[in-house]
């Protein structure tokens, strides 16, 4: 089985990105990019959002195969606590990809950042996210009214999972 790493996300990745999140399968990771032109300008941001400390984004590699993204995104008022998103490309589901994902952006948000709480949050629908989740030790802290958007701008209920040091 091929090794998962991550790495810098490169604006070469746009058309990539592009292409898997506009699956209409994709219904729990909502995305406004219409163009690759469009990806490739937020992945133009991306230094200048570490610099920040804003965010981290990573690409996931399946061996040497592009199969989606991976960020931690900083709390701005709670510095000291991040929340991991992801995608992965359909056709790569159902394989521990996301799974060992999470486990090296976890790394790099508990090690690197020095942050001391890192959040997964999902729709109560996505039972893969969820098990993605408890397979790398998150706690179910509860459920959130309305605090998500789905793709189609409605206000959605999710599921608040948890990992301390």
């Amino acid at each position: 089985m091929p090794k998962v790493t991550i790495r810098y996300q490169l604006i070469k990745d746009a058309r990539r990105f592009f292409e898997i999140l506009n699956n209409p399968n994709f219904i729990y990771f909502p995305t406004s990019v219409n163009s690759v032109a469009e990806e490739k300008k937020i992945l133009k941001e991306n230094a200048q959002k570490r610099k920040d400390n804003i965010s981290w984004n990573y690409s996931i590699l399946y061996g040497n195969q592009l199969v989606g993204g991976i960020g931690v995104r900083i709390n701005r008022t709670r510095p000291y606590a991040g929340e991991i998103g992801y995608f992965v490309d359909e056709k790569y589901w159902g394989k521990g990809i996301s799974t060992q994902a999470v486990k090296l952006a976890e790394q790099e948000g508990f090690k690197k950042l020095g942050l001391n709480r890192i959040e997964i949050i999902m729709r109560p629908e996505n039972k893969a996210s969820e098990k993605v989740a408890i397979k790398n030790g998150y706690k179910k802290e509860g459920r959130m009214k309305k605090a998500i958007k789905d793709k189609n701008g409605m206000m959605r209920d999710a599921l608040l999972y948890a990992k301390t040091l």
